[in-house]
C-alpha cells in the first residue's frame, strides 16, 4: 500500500469511479512553449503525436459511446492534424468539447483563424495564463509569452469568448507552494486583467503543480524535493476525496491507451485487465465502481482545497 492509500484508508476512503462524465484526450506532447511546471514535459522538440489510425478510432468510439464532456489536451492540442476532426466528431456525438489552449498557439502563423474555428464549433476554452504579471508569466514560461498570451486573450474576447462563449484561465503556483484561495485570485486576475488590457474571462481554475516530469525535475535540482512532497502530504483535506477528476474522467493517450487521469498517463501507470487496456478494449459502463490507481503525485490533487483539471474542488 503507498502512502496515499495509507491516507485514505486512515480516514476510511476508497478512492473508485462513479459515473463517467469525461473523456480526456491527449493527442500529444509537442507544444511551441516548453514551460517549467509542465507535467507532461511537452516541448517544441517533442515528436510523440497521435496518428491518423488512433484518431480515427478514437473517434469511432466518441460517437458510439457519446460521452457527455471531450476534453483535448497535449502538448498544445492544436497542432494536431487530428485536432479539429477529433472537435467537429465530438461535437456531431453531442459531447461539450473543451480545448486546452495555451494562447500563444493563437499567435503562431497558420492559425490565425482558430478562435473563429473554436466560436463556431461553441468550444469551451480553458487556457494557461499563470500570473496577470508580466515578470512571474514570462519567468514560468518563456521570455514574451505574455505579450503574446494577452494578444490571444483580445482575440478570443473579439470572437465572444468570456462572454457569450466560455474561456476560463488557468493559474500555477511559481514555484513548490499551494495555490491561494480560487474565488479571491479570481477577482483579482478579472480586476487587473479588465483594468490594464480590456480583458474578460468567466472562471480561473487554480491548479496545484504535480511533483511529476519537468516540474519534479526542477525539484530535485533546487533541493525541493523532500519539502515540497511534504506540504502535499501534509495538506492532505479528505473532503476533496468526493470530487477528483479521476472518478468521473477517463484519460486516452496518443496511442489510444487509457489511464484513470492525465496525470497517471504521465506516470505510465495504464489501466489493465491482464493486458494493457486500449479505448477501444472498454465502454464506459465498465469502469463503474473500478478501483483507482494512486501514487505519491495524488497528493497534488487532495491538498488544501484540492486541485483538478477544472481547478480548485472546495
Amino acid at each position: 500500500m503507498n502512502p496515499f492509500e495509507e491516507r485514505l484508508a486512515r480516514h476510511g476512503l476508497e478512492l473508485r469511479r462513479s459515473a463517467f462524465q469525461t473523456l480526456q484526450i491527449n493527442v500529444g506532447r509537442k507544444c511551441n512553449q516548453a514551460c517549467r511546471h509542465c507535467h507532461v514535459d511537452a516541448a517544441p522538440w517533442r515528436t510523440e503525436m497521435i496518428d491518423q489510425e488512433t484518431a480515427s478510432r478514437i473517434g469511432e468510439w466518441v460517437l458510439r459511446n457519446r460521452p457527455p464532456v471531450v476534453d483535448i489536451t497535449g502538448g498544445a492540442p492544436e497542432l494536431s492534424e487530428h485536432f479539429r476532426f477529433l472537435v467537429e466528431t465530438a461535437r456531431a456525438a453531442g459531447s461539450q468539447v473543451i480545448d486546452r489552449n495555451n494562447l500563444t498557439i493563437l499567435e503562431m502563423p497558420g492559425f490565425e483563424d482558430l478562435p473563429e474555428y473554436l466560436a463556431l464549433h461553441r468550444v469551451e476554452i480553458i487556457a494557461s495564463l499563470p500570473c496577470y504579471s508580466e515578470e512571474n508569466v514570462n519567468r514560468q514560461r518563456g521570455q514574451g509569452v505574455f505579450e503574446k498570451s494577452i494578444s490571444a486573450l483580445r482575440k478570443l474576447n473579439a470572437a465572444g469568448y468570456g462572454t457569450r462563449l466560455p474561456l476560463h484561465l488557468v493559474y500555477n503556483p511559481l514555484g513548490p507552494k499551494l495555490p491561494p484561495p480560487q474565488g479571491e485570485l479570481e477577482g483579482d486576475y478579472k480586476e487587473a486583467l479588465r483594468r490594464e488590457f480590456g480583458i474578460v474571462f468567466n472562471r480561473l481554475l487554480t491548479l496545484t503543480n504535480q511533483p511529476i516530469a519537468r516540474f519534479a525535475d526542477d525539484l530535485r535540482k533546487r533541493g525541493q524535493w523532500d519539502e515540497y512532497l511534504e506540504l502535499l502530504a501534509n495538506s492532505f483535506n479528505p473532503s476533496t476525496v468526493e470530487g477528483l477528476m479521476c472518478r468521473t474522467t477517463l484519460s486516452v493517450g496518443y496511442r489510444g491507451e487509457v489511464y484513470d487521469c492525465d496525470f497517471n498517463q504521465m506516470q505510465e501507470m495504464q489501466l489493465r485487465n491482464g493486458r494493457p487496456l486500449y479505448l477501444w478494449d472498454i465502454t464506459p459502463e465498465l469502469l463503474n465502481g473500478q478501483r483507482i490507481q494512486t501514487d505519491f503525485h495524488c497528493f497534488a490533487c487532495t491538498a488544501g482545497c484540492g486541485s483538478s483539471c477544472t481547478g480548485a474542488l472546495l
